[in-house]
Order: structure tokens, then sequence, then C-alpha cells
């Protein structure tokens, strides 16, 4: 294998894999904090952070010993025993969140909110309310996952079309209007409400001011849950360990990935005193979910993303990519504005350049920096939450370069 090419192993990627992706025709093999290289031995700028999961960067030494020493004890048990990692990282999520009582652990975000759609249902079932009395509501532009409910969860045609027919029990509404659940409440039969504090993949978009307290103000008052879908917003990206914080309010159930494992696939649903009882022996189960492989590095990602250092950190870069973005925007003008909270930021594109983020992602590989979209109007910018000011300039510096090549300037 040692005289392999990139140029075999892109072939063997578009002859074995089932074609749902269109990654970049390039080989990363190994990343060190915010930076990436080939195998052909070319660098990176990393802006992406595997879609908001690298929180602590790539190869975090705290991390890797995590999982080595742990490599060494344990890799699995199933939830038929208990181990200790998993036990202690309940217990530290339960604690971090100021509201939890128990948690589930799983492998992945559209596993945590398919828990969460589950514990809803199951939680008006033991009230007494009838299967049409089991209504979740969600918003337009929403993500939750691409399993069958958690698809249908999301409120995007673009990611159910053709896997109908989906399941029954959802509705939705305009995000950051509240009106508009106060009319879906009015008919007597939602239990639940699901949101993202920031729609990551509807275009990085925060929920208004006061639209959190607000859904929590219509819950309470129609004896319904709130959930929280926090798997790209939380752990830190907006400057708080969870991103519900800066609202002042409790949920019900708090859903977590991403960066919870630093890279190691882990996934959380965190339950509140509400609903911490309801889901009782069998009532849902996973092989993996608690790996002690996985908890292992969650607990030290949890611990070091929860600290003052981090959240200082995202508050000095946002304020330092959100200038960037706009000092390259005063001599370029191709973006409206840009949007998020912490490192959770979006551009959104000019309207001469609707619909092209994806050529400018291109771009910006050519010119090495790792870029995302969310949609086809906004580029995304969630490097990891550790990143430096050298790279935080030198990635602006190669995205002022590609939007220059972009617009053939």
């Amino acid at each position: 294998m040692g005289d392999t090419t990139t140029t075999d192993l892109l072939a063997a990627g578009k002859r074995y894999y089932v074609p749902v992706y269109k990654p970049r025709e390039t080989i990363l093999e190994r990343g060190a904090g915010s930076r990436v290289w080939d195998r052909d031995g070319k660098e990176y700028v990393d802006f992406g952070a595997g879609i908001a999961v690298c929180g602590l960067g790539h190869c975090d030494p705290d991390l890797v010993a995590a999982l080595t020493g742990q490599a060494g004890k344990l890799w699995h048990t199933s939830n038929v025993f208990y181990s200790e990692p998993p036990l202690r990282l309940a217990e530290e999520l339960v604690n971090a969140s100021r509201f939890a009582a128990r948690v589930f652990l799983c492998n992945s975000g559209a596993e945590a909110n398919e828990a969460a759609i589950k514990l809803a249902r199951k939680w008006a079932a033991a009230q007494g309310r009838p299967p049409q009395k089991r209504v979740i509501v969600t918003f337009r532009g929403s993500f939750h996952g691409r399993t069958l409910a958690a698809v249908t969860a999301t409120a995007q045609p673009k990611y159910q079309e053709g896997y109908e027919p989906l399941p029954g029990g959802f509705r939705y509404v305009d995000f950051n209007d509240l009106a508009q659940v106060e009319a879906e409440f009015a008919q007597g039969d939602v239990a639940a409400v699901l949101v993202e504090p920031i729609q990551g993949e509807g275009g990085v978009m925060p929920a208004a001011a006061g639209f959190l307290r607000g859904l929590r103000t219509l819950c309470d008052r129609h004896d319904a849950l709130l959930l929280l879908d926090e798997i790209q917003c939380g752990m830190g990206r907006t400057g708080a360990l969870f991103a519900h914080w800066r609202d002042g309010i409790q949920p019900d159930v708090v859903t977590l990935a991403k960066a919870l494992g630093g890279g190691f696939p882990i996934g959380a649903m965190l339950a509140g005193p509400k609903v911490a009882e309801v889901m009782q022996f069998g009532a849902h189960g996973t092989t993996f979910g608690g790996n002690p492989l996985a908890a292992a590095v969650a607990r030290v990602a949890l611990r070091k993303l929860a600290s003052a250092e981090i959240a200082a950190n995202v508050e000095r870069q946002s304020a330092a990519l959100s200038a960037g973005l706009e000092s390259i925007n005063a001599g370029l003008n191709v973006f409206d504005g840009v949007r998020g909270r912490g490192l959770m930021l979006g551009a959104v594109l000019a309207d001469a350049h609707k619909g092209k983020a994806g050529a400018i992602l291109d771009h910006a590989a050519r010119q090495g920096l790792l870029l995302l979209q969310a949609g086809p109007d906004v580029l995304r910018f969630v490097p990891a939450l550790n990143i430096t000011d050298r790279d935080v300039a030198e990635g602006l510096t190669r995205l002022a370069l590609a939007l220059r090549a972009f617009l053939g300037a």
C-alpha cells in the first residue's frame, strides 16, 4: 500500500462508498491544533473543525492521553454491565448542566434527538394523552439528524424527499415566530417543542432575543416539554458551555454530541427532573452508547470546554474573526453581513453571489483553508474553540485570496 497514490485512493472512494457525499478531492492524513495536512503534504488552516466537532482542535494531547490510557484497559462492555468512565461522565454532565437529573449516553446527535423524541412521546403517554395529542413542534430551517424520526423533525423538505411516508406527529412553524407557536398550542395537541438555540444547517441563525424564554413560557402554560438541540451550538461554542445559558431558561431536555467527544463519536441526552424517571427498564437502549473509550475522552473534553480559558478565547477569536470578515468585505463586497454567536458564525453572501457557497469552498481549499457552508448562501465558520491568534489571522488571509480568485479580482 506504500505506493498507493492519492488518485488511487480517491478512485477507491468513488468506487466503494455509497455516493451520498461529495468530498473535496484530497486525502487528509494528519492534524495538529487548527492545522491539517493531506497525504501529499499540503497544509490547511481548519475553520470547520469537522463540522464543529473538533472543539479542541486535532490531536489535543489531553484527549490523546485519555484515549490511549483507556484503550489499554477496556474498550466495550455493553450496558449489561457498568464501567467507570460513563458513570463519571454522566455525573459530570449532570453537575455541569445546571438543570439535568439524568443522562442517556449514545453515539451521535441523531441518536440523542431520537431519544429526546421518544422521551417526549413516552412522557405524554404516561400522562394519559392519546397518540394524536403527542405532537412535537419544530422550526423551518432546523436540522436534527438523518434518522427517520429526526429527519422528519428537521423542517427542511430537501432532507425528507423520497423517504415518505414519514412518521406522523410533527408540525412546523417559522423560526423566531412566537405567535405561530402559540397558534399551534391552541390546537390542544402539542406535547413538546424541539428547537436549536442557533440553527446550524439552516444558515447559522440565532434565536431572537426573548424567543427561547417565550417558548419556555408557552410550554409551561400548556404543560409541554421544551427540548433543546445543542448538538452544534453547545459545549462552549457560543462562549458559554450551554448555548441556552445566556437566555436564563431551564429546559426539560438538552441533546449534545459533536464537540462533547472532541472527535470521538458520542452523543448524550440530558433529562431534567420533570422527565428523568419517564423511561424505565427496557424503554430504550443502545449497544455502543456509553462506550468506555468515548466516555473517557468526553470527560476530558467536557472539563476543558467548560474552562474560563476556552470561554475567553471564544470571545476574543469571535471578535477577531468578525472584524476580519468585515475588513475583507470592505474591499470585496461579497457578504451582506455576518451573524451568529461566539465561534459559530455565518457570512451571508450578497445577492450577486447567492447559491455560490460551494464554489467559494473549492477556492478556499485551493488556498489551504478548510471551510464549511450552511446552505448555498452562507459561509459557516466553526473553528476549534482553542484556535490561536496566528491561525485566525492566517485563515483570514487565505480566505481573502480565495474570495479574490472566486471574484476573478
